[in-house]
């Protein structure tokens, strides 16, 4: 028999009974402390534990800035067997830092190799997997199909194509591109996919490493492909958040967004339905480069002080089934990572799971990627092109000398 057992504040326990005695304790830190992580978590807890009785389960639930704290004081001073983070850069700290278990045998006994692959780059270091994911969403261009029909196009099939319908857009009294930049990270999504499709993924990712100069002619050439939009774009977008400017979307003052599948809502709550709302494809600009995609993505990992390792990796197998991310991605209404998984008939999250499961490679989002302070400049140069594209030499050796300073 299963007992649940809630405890106040920020820990949450799972025990269970049974006659025998008990292989082992399996201790689990998490921060999915909002109502649909915390019960996707109780869920897959649930099902883990009815499929390895012989598993006790002691889970800590943290709440999301407490837990970034903790996570760094917990890892070194009193590790648990697993610990929720995320993909790409943001677990390079700790991978470098000798603080999380590699856990190529997990992806290799259990065909992650194959059901994973769109984010194995991002869970690779050093050539090593260093985790499972089990949720991500997709970003990617939303737009207003009344708008496409007011301007007389149609969904462009190239970059060419989206930046002719801009004049298009303009001449119909419509923004070919909305997005508020007050708080700088919608800046960020548009980017990154303009410089992952000119440059790749793997100069993407050099870039955000600090690998690459901001004054390479290659990031000249990313910068050179956002000017032939910027003068199409929302003019006060520095003055709005991200929410305004889905109301203009929404309301087709603006054609499109590019924006991440949370927003969808939000659309739809400015009066949007899935029969006037489309979603497509950032589109090819430099041919031939593989199709990479923004999905910030969410993982676990087995802390190199862990106790019980072999519990731990039952877990983190379970955590990477199809069964599993099925069932807790409906819950938490984002999307599965395993390719063999299912997903239900909300058009956006069909679209998404099929871009992000043919992905070459997903990019995590340039405040996950970068470092905080090369983010930050990073993203407030973004905006600063967007408002004043001729100001861009300036910016870019102004974030030139930022990495020199960031990545010593």
């Amino acid at each position: 028999m299963t007992v649940f057992k809630g405890l106040t504040g920020l820990a949450f326990s799972f025990a269970l009974t049974v006659s025998t005695a008990l292989a082992g304790e399996l201790v689990i830190n998490s921060d999915q402390s909002d109502p649909a992580p915390k019960k996707a978590m109780e869920e897959l807890i649930a099902d883990f534990q009815a499929k390895n009785p012989d598993i006790t389960v002691k889970w800590n639930n943290f709440d999301h800035e407490g837990y970034k704290s903790a996570i760094r004081n917990f890892l070194t001073a009193d590790p648990p067997d697993v610990a929720a983070w995320y993909a790409g850069n943001r677990m390079a700290p700790f991978v470098k830092a000798g603080l999380f278990e590699p856990v190529d045998d997990v992806w290799e006994a259990n065909g992650f190799n194959d059901q994973l692959k769109s984010t194995a780059a991002s869970m690779t270091i050093d050539g090593k997997k260093w985790g499972v994911p089990y949720t991500y969403y997709q970003w990617g261009i939303y737009y207003n199909k009344e708008a496409y029909k007011k301007a007389g196009v149609s969904e462009p099939k190239s970059w060419a194509e989206f930046v002719a319908n801009c004049e298009k857009f303009k001449a119909a009294g419509i923004d070919c591109l909305t997005t508020g930049t007050k708080a700088l990270w919608p800046a960020a999504g548009i980017f990154d996919y303009l410089n992952l499709r000119t440059n790749g993924y793997e100069f993407h990712m050099d870039l955000a490493n600090g690998k690459v100069p901001w004054t390479d002619p290659k990031v000249k050439a990313t910068f050179a492909e956002w000017a032939k939009i910027a003068p199409y774009t929302t003019a006060n977008h520095a003055a709005i958040d991200w929410q305004d400017a889905a109301a203009l979307l929404s309301q087709g003052k603006a054609a499109h967004y590019v924006m991440g599948n949370f927003a969808v809502p939000t659309f739809k709550d400015g009066g949007m339905t899935n029969e006037t709302l489309g979603f497509m494809v950032f589109p090819e600009i430099t041919p031939g480069i593989p199709r990479a995609e923004e999905a910030p993505t969410d993982t676990f990992h087995i802390p190199s002080g862990a106790k019980n390792k072999e519990d731990a990796k039952k877990f983190l197998a379970y955590l990477g089934s199809a069964e599993a991310q099925t069932k807790m991605n409906a819950t938490l209404n984002q999307l599965p990572v395993n390719n063999q998984s299912t997903v239900g008939d909300d058009p956006f999250i069909k679209a998404g799971f099929e871009m992000l499961s043919s992905a070459y490679a997903l990019a995590q989002f340039f405040d996950r990627d970068a470092p905080a302070d090369m983010a930050k400049a990073g993203m407030e140069g973004f905006q600063e092109f967007m408002v004043k594209p001729e100001n861009v030499d300036a910016i870019l050796e102004r974030l030139e000398k930022v990495r020199q300073k960031v990545y010593k």
